[in-house]
This record gives C-alpha cells, structure tokens and sequence, in this order.
C-alpha cells in the first residue's frame, strides 16, 4: 500500500474537513459543489485507491464492476449506505465504511421541529406575517394542537428513534414504538416506551407518527395506502429518515382529502422529484433534506470519514467497517 493513499471525495465537504484530507492523503477534492456524473464516478473508482461518496451518489453493482484493481475502500459520507451495493463491493474486496451515529441528535431535533411545526401550523403563521395579512391577535385565529398527551408511535427504535422518544418525553407525549427487535426492558423503561409487535395495530391508535426506520427492501413502502388509512383522520405522520418507506402518492391524495390531519416532510420517495401537489397543502410541512444539516455535525461525519481511512491505511478494519446483513 502506497504511502499516501490516493482519495476521491465526490462532494464539497467542510474546509475544516477537506484541510485535514490534504494533510493526510493525495486527494482529489471537488471545485464545485454538484453531484459526479456517472462517468466521472467510474473514472475515480479505476483510478482511487478509496472512494468517499455521498447519498447523492449511486454506487451499483456496474460502478463497482468498472473499478479498477486499487479500488480497496469506499468510505462513505453519512450514516445511510443504500445508496451502494454493499454486498457487490464486499464480493469484490471492496470494504465500505460510513458515519454512523452523528446525526443522531440533529436528525431527532428536526424530528420534533417537524412535529411541532405541523401541530401548531407554524409555516402559516409564517406566511401571513411574511405577507403583511396579519391583523392581530383572536381567540380563535392560527388554532394549533398542543403535543403534550399525544400519542406518538416510532418506527423504528434505533439511535435515533431512541433519541426523539427522550424529546418526546420532555414534551410530555407517550411514546409507543414498532421495531424489528424489541427494546431490553431496561431502554424501555428508561424511555418509557410501550413496544407494539403489530405495526398496524400501533398505526391505528397514534395520534402522531414518525418514521425513523432505514430504507431496505423490506421497508419499501412500508407505509403503503392500506397501512396509512390505518391513520385516524387526526393523526400526523413525520419523516426524517428515508423518502421511499412512505408511499407518498398515496400519503398526498389522503392529506388532500383530510383522511390524515398533517405530515411533516424531509424526505422524498423520488429525491428531488416532490410530488407537486404535496407544495400546495397547507397541512403540510416540507424541508429539503436538512435534518442532520448542522456545521457540527457536518465536521463530525467528516473526522469518522479520515478515521476509517487512516486506520485501513494503518492495516485494521475500519471501525465504521458496514458489514452486509448487519445493516
């Protein structure tokens, strides 16, 4: 192994970050800050000795069989890999590494915004200030819901599910959760948590829901028209973790017609692609993308990105080393 590694980071990261990378390795960074065509993907994978992509990056099965012999590591950006075919990497003595555990806090922060900026309407009483409409206050103007007493299922009970029931807890709502595996007693009682092993059965009886899960084949669509009819028309439905565990045509149609009370969005089944009539609803809230978005957080991903470069540079397993099936 060559003394400075070759790296190739696909994205702008933090100076603070990149800085760091060009002490330590013979790196390509980036000029501007849009995604890699495909092309260019396969170039730096013939060329690099580790990649560091990004969840705007698609590395499959024809990427990974275009890298060259030096190709050792893809060191993700961020905590998500399903975005790379893991197993098609392993297969081929290609390690992958990520950034787990970082956005926790920032992503159940959001989590709680969204929660709150749906229940108390805050995108519209935004909006009428930013119009000039407003002409004072009413008893019964811009009425909200408190979220104190509300029921609020989790799916999805990992880090960060676990970090918005600790929220939600301060918030005075009860916290119910659906998970693959069930808590140990101790977390549960802790977080004060009820675990349902039906997730129709929790869907059914929450008055707020908020997917925490990660995208996998067996959560596509988890949250398919038949199991959000399950909603009460009162309930609202909260995703920071990944668009495609929501049917969101289906989601858009039920809050157009009122059958769900509200959803705070953000992430998208299709990326970019936001269902257009999602924009126009007035019960619904959406952010681009920004729930781990925060300068700390953003450094944090990038030191644990040099970490498990360095320490495959070193000769030992990554610590953030994704192992197929672990996921």
């Amino acid at each position: 192994m060559p003394d400075r590694l070759s790296v190739v980071v696909t994205r702008r990261l933090p100076e603070a970050v990149e800085t760091r990378m060009k002490e330590l390795f013979d790196v390509q960074l980036r000029g501007d800050d849009t995604p890699m065509s495909r092309e260019a993907l396969g170039r730096a994978m013939r060329e690099a000795d580790v990649l560091v992509p990004t969840i705007t990056d698609t590395i499959d099965a024809g990427l990974i069989g275009q890298a060259g012999e030096r190709l050792k590591l893809i060191a993700n950006f961020g905590s998500g890999v399903d975005h790379i075919d893991v197993d098609t990497a392993r297969s081929r003595g290609v390690l992958v590494s990520n950034t787990p555990g970082v956005v926790t806090d920032d992503t159940a922060d959001m989590t709680m915004a969204l929660m709150l900026g749906v229940t108390r309407r805050i995108p519209e009483g935004l909006s009428l200030m930013q119009s000039g409409d407003w002409s004072g206050w009413a008893p019964t103007a811009m009425l909200g819901g408190r979220v104190a007493g509300r029921r609020l299922g989790i799916l999805g009970m990992g880090r960060i599910g676990q970090a918005v029931a600790r929220r939600a807890q301060a918030f005075g709502m009860q916290v119910h959760y659906h998970n693959r595996r069930r808590l140990h007693p101790e977390i549960e009682e802790a977080l004060e948590a009820t675990y349902w092993e039906s997730l129709d059965q929790m869907v059914a009886r929450m008055d707020v829901l908020s997917i925490n899960c990660p995208h996998t084949p067996a959560t596509f669509h988890l949250m398919n028209a038949r199991r959000l009819r399950l909603l009460k028309p009162s309930a609202v439905i909260v995703n920071t973790s990944r668009g495609e565990v929501i049917d969101e045509n289906a989601l858009t149609r039920m809050l157009k017609a009122g059958e769900i009370a509200g959803a705070g969005l953000d992430v998208y089944e299709h990326g970019t692609d936001v269902n257009p009539e999602l924009r126009t609803l007035p019960n619904v809230v959406l952010l681009p993308h920004m729930g781990s978005a925060t300068v700390e957080g953003r450094i944090e991903m990038g030191e644990k990105v040099i970490i498990n470069i360095k320490t495959f540079a070193d000769g030992h397993r990554p610590p953030d080393q994704v192992v197929p099936g672990m996921m």
